[in-house]
């Protein structure tokens, strides 16, 4: 493949929710995998024989093999794709190798991202796919089974079992997601659970004196949650002494009360991916004691396996000491419908939605009715999550806020995440029962994107959008009182009239250009008379022409007469709906720039006794804004003309029905 027939991809990692949470150690890896910038060919292609992936670049210091070249019976899984089977190879990768592992805990999960079925003897073409999620959506990803080979053996995720190769093509499709394999080297387990559960991720600090840490982790564990852990302390893949790798992920795959000889002690398991560090302290496998104290009967109960695989145990008061921060992946009750929790896991809403120039925020009513199922909690509360993700544009990532409040409250939000620039929010939250309003918004009124909004509750606690009313027609209410106007009096207007229209008796388009740009010029708006044009004014004099008669409230039975011109009795009437509008428009320029902002323009419109929907006013920031998406001065007035014009039309429309 030729340099001309690729294309340079610069992979910019974000750590999206949370990089200002994060630990100050993980800010050499972020800046590690920020800087990345990798080559791979931009199509794939099929040739004679097996499937040909041409996504992944070739290096001349690494040999590319199918797992027929590598051994003479190769399996796509062996008894259960298991987090046993995992091992990690030269990537820095193990924070995507925990997640996995994780994932392997519950057979459902795991089949979805690994579709059991393929096999390297019946129907074999080379091909492979994998599932992975992304902004709400399960994509597939393909890939051939050509893998790469160093001194002899395979680079990357291999499998314990040298016949078994799908952790190799899994990971090959998941770097084929991201960009490549160098996309892998060094992230965040959150990610990597987020893309193969579909779940909402959240980062948890924790601290040696963290209270009630057993019942958390039990509880979370019984929901069906995955949990990876890691050190933060000391350099990055430094040991501690203790077996404990620095910056090292692991997952958290059970916790136990296990009875001794003479009390009850509670321990986490904990897998190491990587397979080559175990915790070396109590109740570990190679100088764990303590096991002694324990029957057979009850180390079979647990598992327990004194076996130099990667996984191990530890006392919980050793978990919170070399461990400071979990992430933790939610799962909802589609998600886990297969089982794999013990209690009722989160029922999840979800509700992708647009952020719209000249629209009101989205809202989503919360109600939470039945309270948590929690003896230990004294308050009568109700837990929910809210994830706001920004949907695709990485790079262009807006300024987004998520407010909660109370119905029927005109105070502060109960709850807000304001001014953050991140792909996606996450809050986990306990609220008295009631009613609430969710409001995910953009500080970038101006700016049009779109979002993802997930909801996780419990029991029969639910969310519904709030939706305004969409009506077929516009409506006009009559206009609240003006206050006062930035154009000339009609008196004034009158010598503007004699000096510009032909003959002082006509007001063509032009006349009418000169005369109002002359009004403006010397007026409150000046310098606005640059956005006049004269095909405004030729819309204003055709309007007038048309539907004059009602929508100026003159009592005349003259037809639309098709003349082009306005006789004095015509611009007289159209002058006082400008002065009108024009005071309509001075009260809610807020800023004095002459123009009016996205959220000016409902109140604006409801002042002139016009009400339209949301899709109206979507319309209108199509057609009636300045590039910035601001409306002019004489742009607000064309505006409010056609609109009147519109509603007076369908008005004497549906009379003549009658």
């Amino acid at each position: 493949m030729n340099r001309s027939e690729k294309q340079e991809i610069e992979f910019k990692y974000e750590t999206e929710s949370r990089k200002s949470s994060l630990p100050e150690s993980y800010s050499k890896v972020f800046e590690r995998v920020k800087s990345l910038t990798f080559m791979f060919p931009s199509e794939t292609q099929l040739q004679d024989g097996p499937y040909v992936d041409s996504t992944f670049d070739f290096q001349p210091d690494m040999v590319w093999k199918r797992p027929k070249e590598i051994c003479e019976y190769p399996q796509f899984i062996v008894d259960g794709a298991t987090h046993l089977d995992i091992c990690q190879g030269d990537l820095n990768d193990c924070w995507f190798l925990s997640a996995v592992a994780s994932l392997s805990l519950y057979p459902s999960l795991m089949e979805r991202v690994v579709p059991p079925g393929q096999s390297f003897q019946q129907g074999y073409n080379g091909c492979f796919f994998f599932q992975f999620w992304q902004y709400g959506e399960w994509c597939k990803v393909q890939v051939d089974d050509r893998l790469p080979m160093g001194d002899g053996h395979l680079m990357y995720l291999k499998s314990s079992n040298k016949n078994e190769f799908w952790p190799s093509l899994l990971e090959k499709a998941y770097a084929k997601l991201k960009g490549g394999y160098n996309a892998l080297n060094m992230g965040f387990s959150h990610e990597a659970m987020a893309d193969m559960t579909g779940g909402i991720t959240e980062f948890v600090r924790l601290a040696p004196s963290s209270r009630n840490l057993g019942l958390v982790i039990r509880g979370l564990l019984q929901k069906g949650a995955l949990i990876n852990c890691s050190k933060s302390e000391g350099s990055f893949g430094e040991n501690t002494g203790l077996g404990i790798i620095s910056g090292h992920a692991y997952s958290v795959t059970g916790l136990e009360m296990i009875q001794t000889e003479t009390c009850p002690v509670e321990l986490v398991r904990i897998y190491n991916p990587w397979g080559k560090a175990e915790w070396e302290g109590p109740w570990s496998d190679k100088y764990g004691i303590e096991w002694e104290s324990v029957s057979k009967e009850e180390q079979n109960r647990v598992q327990r396996k004194n076996l130099e695989d990667g996984e191990f145990w530890m006392a919980l008061s050793d978990f919170q000491h070399n461990f400071q921060e979990m992430e933790v992946c939610h799962l909802s009750d589609d998600t886990l419908s297969a089982g794999g929790a013990i209690k009722r896991p989160w029922h999840c809403t979800s509700y992708h939605g647009k952020w719209i120039p000249f629209q009101h925020q989205p809202q989503y009513k919360l109600t939470l009715l039945e309270e948590d199922d929690d003896p230990s909690d004294p308050e009568l509360t109700c837990s929910f999550l809210l994830a706001l993700m920004q949907k695709q544009h990485r790079n262009l990532l807006m300024c987004v806020d998520l407010r909660v409040y109370k119905v029927g409250s005109e105070g502060e939000p109960v709850i807000q995440f304001t001014n953050k620039v991140y792909r996606e929010i996450v809050l986990r939250e306990r609220l008295a029962p009631g009613h609430y309003i969710i409001i995910p918004a953009t500080s970038e009124t101006n700016r049009a994107g779109e979002f993802l909004l997930r909801v996780l509750t419990e029991k029969g606690n639910h969310t519904v959008p709030v939706e305004k009313p969409v009506t077929d027609e516009i409506s006009f209410s009559g206009p609240l009182s003006p206050c006062l106007s930035g154009l000339p009096s009609i008196t004034e207007a009158k010598d503007l009239f004699m000096k510009h229209c032909t003959k002082g008796s006509f007001c063509r388009p032009l006349d009418l250009h000169n005369l109002l740009t002359e009004a403006i010029a010397n007026g409150v708006f000046a310098g606005s008379e640059k956005k006049l044009s004269l095909e405004i004014c030729k819309s204003f004099v055709v309007l007038m022409d048309i539907g004059w008669r009602s929508v100026c409230y003159l009592n005349c039975t003259n037809q639309s007469k098709g003349t082009g011109h306005l006789d004095w009795m015509e611009f007289q009437a159209l002058w006082e709906k400008l002065r009108q509008w024009t005071s309509i428009f001075i009260k809610f320029d807020k800023n004095k720039n002459h123009t009016l902002e996205q959220k000016e323009i409902p109140d604006a419109l409801t002042a002139a006794g016009i009400k339209v929907d949301d899709f109206i006013l979507q319309l209108i920031s199509l057609r009636y804004t300045e590039p910035d998406l601001t409306v002019s001065f004489p742009g607000f007035l064309f505006l409010l003309l056609k609109l009147a014009c519109m509603i007076s039309r369908r008005t004497n429309t549906h009379h003549s029905q009658l």
